[in-house]
């Protein structure tokens, strides 16, 4: 059985994990998104853009479901909920009523919105961590730093001491200092991204006023929409 000391150890690496993988998936996102909701517009009077739209709120919807499930599996504790409409009708006409779903939109805007927070959530992770660990076992390479007066260290250049000593207690004391940060600034950024999250890709107004209506409408023995249902139980993180 884990601890919650133990627990809250392993959360960082899961932390670190989804900060680094959100550069390279935020530039998915916003590719598909910028591109598909311009190219949608652009081409609406000619009809082809609904299908265009249509197929990049499909995509955006995907991109929130693994989104959802990665920041519930982080802290271990599901979002609040969210409610996509039904789009009835087949074809074209499904396509069309599809545009409709407020949630949709807002899974769209996730995927742009998101983009800068992950850029500097990526930039922050891997200087803490790859910098921390650079500056601890600084005294294990700084001799193949070449050293000479165009080549000085950064603890020379702050203060004009050339003492290699000197640097290499400078540079391990700043490497101490990023690991030791590091976790409660992952923490923080991961935070981040989960209260972006909550804002877009949820929806408690929504899910509760389809839930009533749904239970005015007397379907109490009718299954609730899968959008509302509280998602899957999570496993403990080992």
């Amino acid at each position: 059985m884990s601890t919650p000391t133990s627990s809250s150890r392993g959360r960082f690496p899961r932390e670190l994990s989804y900060l680094l993988r959100g550069l390279p998936v935020g530039i998915v996102a916003l590719t598909v998104a910028v591109t598909g909701f311009l190219l949608g517009i652009g081409t609406l009077v000619i009809v082809c853009g609904v299908p265009v739209l249509a197929g990049t709120l499909r995509a955006a919807r995907g991109m929130a479901r693994v989104e959802r499930r990665e920041l519930e599996a982080l802290r271990g504790r599901p979002l609040p909920p969210h409610h996509y409409r039904v789009a009835g009708g087949t074809g074209f006409a499904r396509m069309a009523r599809s545009l409709t779903d407020p949630q949709s939109w807002r899974d769209l805007a996730h995927m742009v919105v998101s983009f800068p927070l992950r850029v500097v959530s990526f930039c922050l992770a891997l200087v803490w961590t790859v910098g921390g660990v650079g500056g601890l076992l600084y005294v294990a390479w700084a001799w193949a730093l070449p050293r000479g007066e165009d080549n000085q260290g950064l603890y020379e250049l702050i203060t004009g001491n050339g003492s290699f000593a000197a640097d290499v207690v400078f540079t391990t004391a700043a490497g101490v200092f990023l690991l030791v940060t590091a976790v409660p600034l992952v923490r923080a950024l991961a935070a981040l991204h989960r209260s972006l999250a909550s804002a877009l890709l949820t929806n408690r107004t929504a899910a509760a006023r389809a839930a009533a209506t749904a239970a005015t409408a007397g379907s109490g023995t009718a299954p609730q929409p899968a959008a509302t249902q509280p998602t899957e139980p999570l496993t403990a993180a080992r």
